[in-house]
């Protein structure tokens, strides 16, 4: 089956925006703060306008939600959701754990997403009922069903830390083969080839995870919020697993 006009509009600004971003990469980059304290620069905001473009021109009926610029037609048919420079820290900071985060919500649910790590080497791709790529490879997760026999990768813990499932993720951590902290993109990416079993994170937005979502679950993955909920978008947390985990994980959680 052949990539859908959308997930090709996906790539292609993907790819726009992997050019900016590289552009800025190699020279001075300098971050200012926005307003909830969080650093943003030029590279961020121009790679947004790169991905914008290409969509406006394909699809100019379809809502766009933006990391860096106002929302758009939210309750349309199909609504874009990009982060131009998902770990904008990192950017700053000059390491390779960042990346464009481009997804598409079709009637609420959503269809396709695509990952760009520009400076790792890496995008992976999904479409619903399509399967999961990354450089054109297909993804499958892990057949891990032991807790004590598997690798979680975890990423923005501080409202765990802080709240009452801190204990309870103690006791998880107890139980693991393996503990790391790949974090960002990466760890999702991970799991969807079946390197690593599940990823756990208490502080995201649905920016942040809204594509990595659709590519886990077509590798045969599972993702939920740390309730057990579906994505969307108020989701904050989230545990993505091979799927085979999830429910005994979210268990100890709740213990």
């Amino acid at each position: 089956m052949g990539n859908s006009a959308r997930l090709e509009a996906a790539l292609a600004a993907a790819a726009s925006a992997a050019e900016v971003i590289r552009s800025h990469y190699a020279g001075a980059i300098a971050a200012r703060a926005k307003a909830d304290g969080s650093p943003v620069t030029d590279a961020d905001i121009a790679a947004e306008q790169a991905i914008r473009a290409i969509v406006a021109a394909r699809f100019p009926g379809d809502g766009f939600f933006g990391e860096e610029s106002a929302a758009e037609r939210l309750d349309a048919e199909h609504l874009w959701l990009v982060d131009p420079i998902d770990g904008t820290k990192s950017f700053v900071r000059r390491y390779p754990m960042f990346s464009t985060q481009i997804a598409v919500m079709h009637r609420g649910r959503l269809q396709l997403g695509v990952s760009s790590a520009p400076a790792y080497g890496e995008v992976a791709w999904a479409e619903r009922g399509g399967g999961a790529f990354l450089d054109g490879t297909r993804l499958a997760v892990s057949a891990v069903t032991r807790i004590e026999a598997a690798t979680l990768s975890t990423g923005n813990l501080r409202a765990l830390a802080g709240g009452s499932r801190w204990a309870s993720f103690g006791r998880l951590v107890a139980r693991l083969d393996r503990i790391r902290g790949f974090g960002d993109f990466l760890h999702y990416h991970l799991l969807a080839a079946g390197k690593i079993d599940a990823v756990l994170e208490s502080d995201i937005n649905i920016l942040d995870i809204a594509a990595l979502t659709v590519i886990v679950e077509e590798a045969g993955g599972h993702v939920t919020d740390l309730e057990g909920k579906p994505v969307g978008l108020e989701t904050r947390s989230i545990l993505a697993t091979n799927g085979l985990l999830h429910d005994e994980i979210l268990e100890v959680l709740a213990t």
